[in-house]
């Protein structure tokens, strides 16, 4: 399956910028950044409950926002992009 993973953290002190350096890093760990605090993954059920699990051990709750969204299939069906699309296709193979 593939989610969308927002997220805002307040980076008003330095545990702050922690944390979102934290946030972002376990989301590299599943998908691709496709905005600055915007990740698109592909993962199934299990990955899905890690992912939760590790981002909200990162996350001031009383402070922070995150949000992840479950994506239909087809992609081209839900996702338009306008100006620089910098994305590229999970399922293909990433070396040749």
């Amino acid at each position: 399956m593939e989610v969308l993973v927002t997220y805002d953290v307040a980076t008003d002190t330095t545990e702050g910028r922690r944390r979102l350096r934290r946030v972002a890093k376990v989301c590299e760990g599943y998908g691709q950044r496709v905005q600055k605090s915007v990740f698109e993954c592909t993962v199934n059920e299990g990955e899905l409950t890690m992912l939760k699990h590790r981002l909200q051990a990162e996350i001031a709750e009383k402070e922070d926002s995150l949000r992840i969204y479950r994506l239909r299939e087809p992609r081209d069906t839900y996702l338009e992009v306008i100006g620089r699309d910098i994305q590229f296709d999970l399922h293909d193979p990433l070396v040749f």
